[in-house]
């Protein structure tokens, strides 16, 4: 978990640092702004709420809806999860960094590798797939 929190506290310590060294105000003020939205967009807190793997499966046993592995930091799963908008509710979300037997699953389905976003949806495994790929297996939900 300290991973997830370390980058969006780097990201804040940056802006500090930059915008320390501006002699404008209004630019340090944008500057610190700006790695402030980078460090939100790094952390966990664009997600919804992550579950372990066990949870995930077990939900998705019964429901029908995909799991997506991820981790904070990763542009792709940012990706997906933007385009998802509000889908994103509709999804199980399993944080690898987390959750060791969710980055177990991930290297199953990669060959060793921890990629993400890997999607488990109706027994099938992609690894990065494209966000339309989902939402059509969420239509059909």
């Amino acid at each position: 978990m300290w991973r997830s929190w370390w980058l969006a506290g780097l990201m804040l310590a940056c802006g500090v640092l930059v915008a320390a060294r501006q002699d404008e105000p209004w630019l340090a003020a944008v500057e610190f702004v700006v790695f402030a939205v980078l460090a939100v967009l790094l952390s966990p807190l664009v997600f919804p709420k992550s579950v372990t793997a066990a949870q995930a499966r077990e939900r998705s046993a019964r429901d029908g809806r995909p799991i997506v592995y991820w981790r904070p930091g990763c542009r792709y799963c940012l990706r997906l999860r933007r385009r998802l908008g509000r889908r994103a509710g509709r999804v199980h979300w399993v944080n690898i960094w987390r959750d060791p037997a969710g980055a177990a699953a991930v290297r199953a389905v990669t060959g060793g590798d921890e990629t993400v976003p890997t999607v488990v949806a109706g027994g099938e495994a992609v690894v990065n797939p494209e966000p339309a790929w989902l939402l059509a297996r969420l239509a059909g939900a």
